[in-house]
């Protein structure tokens, strides 16, 4: 349960989950953790090569594939959000405020 603030207002621990935070099923949780799996070796190959001196031109593809695999991840989380979060949201009266929390978020991404 969240704390109280001098303000009135309550935080929320850093365990404490937000009210409708979730992944998916569990099976679509595990893939994005898989692929994500993925992403940290291959960000580890591409230190590798920099350490190693290789070629700008063939860090610069691999940071490409780096890019293109956190831009997947994304996607997938952002049309979970958009099936569930939104879904319950409108279905529970709260669609402004996760619509906000969506701009928000997206803002932060894309810039």
């Amino acid at each position: 349960m969240g704390t109280d603030r001098p303000d009135g207002s309550s935080a929320r621990a850093a365990d404490e989950p937000h009210p409708h935070e979730h992944i998916g099923s569990p099976e679509q949780a595990r893939a994005l953790l898989n692929r994500l799996a993925r992403l940290e070796g291959h960000v580890g190959g591409v230190r590798r090569m920099i350490a190693d001196g290789r070629n700008c031109s063939d860090v610069l593809i691999q940071l490409a594939a780096v890019r293109a695999g956190v831009d997947k991840v994304a996607r997938l989380v952002l049309e979970d959000h958009i099936a569930h979060c939104l879904r319950e949201a409108a279905s529970n009266g709260t669609s402004d405020e996760e619509w906000d929390r969506l701009k928000e978020a997206l803002d932060r991404y894309i810039s």
